[in-house]
């Protein structure tokens, strides 16, 4: 078992009271707990093992879901892993080691996982599931990691939470009035369940455009978005992907919030979409200025009745959790540094992957071992002797 820690100790009733005990919180000490078992998370993971981290005492994995797979566990059963970008191998085991290449069809809320739940268990990662962070608070040279379970006490933090748990909705006027249903991509499932419905589609992503297609096939569809969306006719160069990772970089390490890689990349023109351009289901029209009872209202006053409005507005970073530690700054934005930009500039202990540029999936791979790395070395720390998890925990178990 982790050495115990007393954190935070209260009084159980007045000082006046003779008899009062002191309440003693316990934490279970280990040096850097990893907070998300996705693509981030795994290849942080994995890095600290490598550099001679000792699971359950050196780190810890922290994960919320119930099973390995990270977000992707909850996707929308068409997408398959011939619609998805591409999944990238984690380091030292590849996608394919696990999934055969050539099961195009098979939907990638399965095979992910299964990637995943390989990985954790061939490496012997200490994932501890499902537990939730609640909050993360700063306790001197340490930090104090609550959660619904355990509590924990920590030296250092990598923070790989990802954005699946905060879906983005803006605030358009009228929203609240809408009487038919508004979901978020999050929500979506299957394309037959909107036919017969006239539905709205917002977002101009990647996710926004093969949803847009889907249910254009079985019922009548309307596509908004904010600018207009530029369509990539080539192939996508790693000149490109390092391109645009580089003006996200820029953004984080200004402090700025990061925009999305697919601003800046535009969207590949894949058959599927060549076939709904043709079909007429690409027509992009500029976004609503506010919505009605019954649908939205156009800037030159007209107005529209839809049945459903699909939000395919993104997401945004989850971070809340680390509220306590003040890491933002006025404006909302971090200001991050280190070789890749995960680290907060306000204090090194903390690390974030999987945000700003390294939000995508080979730019995790890469953020995971520098943020190790990095933090390691400001920690001083390295080839600590095994100690067991808590109890209940897991390696790559579901």
């Amino acid at each position: 078992m982790a050495q115990h820690d007393e954190d935070g100790a209260t009084a159980a009733s007045t000082p006046a009271d003779p008899a009062a005990a002191p309440e003693v919180h316990l934490a279970y000490k280990v040096d850097i707990v990893v907070i998300g078992a996705g693509q981030a998370g795994l290849s942080s993971a994995y890095h600290l093992h490598e550099l001679g981290l000792a699971p359950g005492r050196g780190y810890l994995v922290l994960d919320k879901a119930p099973a390995p797979g990270g977000a992707w566990q909850y996707r929308w059963p068409s997408l398959t892993l011939s619609t998805v970008n591409r999944v990238h191998d984690l380091p030292g085991m590849a996608f394919a080691d696990v999934i055969d290449p050539g099961l195009t069809e098979v939907p990638a809320s399965q095979a992910v996982p299964r990637y995943y739940e390989a990985y954790e268990r061939k490496f012997e990662l200490p994932v501890y599931r499902p537990v939730t962070v609640k909050v993360v608070c700063a306790r001197g040279e340490r930090f104090r990691v609550e959660t619904d379970k355990e509590t924990f006490s920590a030296r250092g933090l990598i923070n790989a939470t990802g954005t699946w748990e905060t879906p983005y909705i803006p605030d358009y006027p009228g929203r609240e009035s809408f009487r038919g249903r508004q979901l978020h991509t999050r929500d979506y499932r299957t394309a037959e369940a909107f036919a017969g419905q006239r539905v709205l589609v917002v977002g101009g992503g990647i996710s926004a455009v093969q949803i847009l297609d889907e249910i254009s096939r079985v019922t009548d569809t309307i596509w908004v978005t904010r600018s207009e969306p530029r369509f990539r006719d080539r192939p996508f160069t790693p000149e490109d992907g390092r391109a645009a990772v580089a003006l996200v970089e820029d953004r984080v390490r200004r402090g700025l919030i990061p925009g999305s890689i697919v601003s800046v990349t535009g969207l590949p023109l894949t058959p599927a979409l060549r076939a709904a351009r043709e079909r007429g289901v690409l027509a992009r029209r500029p976004m609503f200025s506010a919505i009605t009872p019954e649908g939205v209202r156009w800037a030159d006053g007209q107005e529209e009745k839809v049945d459903v409005i699909l939000w395919c507005t993104g997401f945004r970073s989850s971070l809340d959790h680390l509220a306590p530690l003040q890491i933002r700054e006025d404006d909302g934005g971090i200001v991050m540094t280190g070789r890749l930009a995960t680290e907060v500039a306000r204090d090194p202990r903390i690390h974030l992957v999987g945000y700003g540029p390294s939000a995508s999936t080979i730019g995790a791979n890469r953020a995971g071992a520098a943020a190790a790395r990095e933090l390691t070395a400001t920690l001083g720390i390295g080839g600590i002797s095994a100690n067991p998890l808590p109890s209940p925990g897991g390696g790559g178990s579901a």
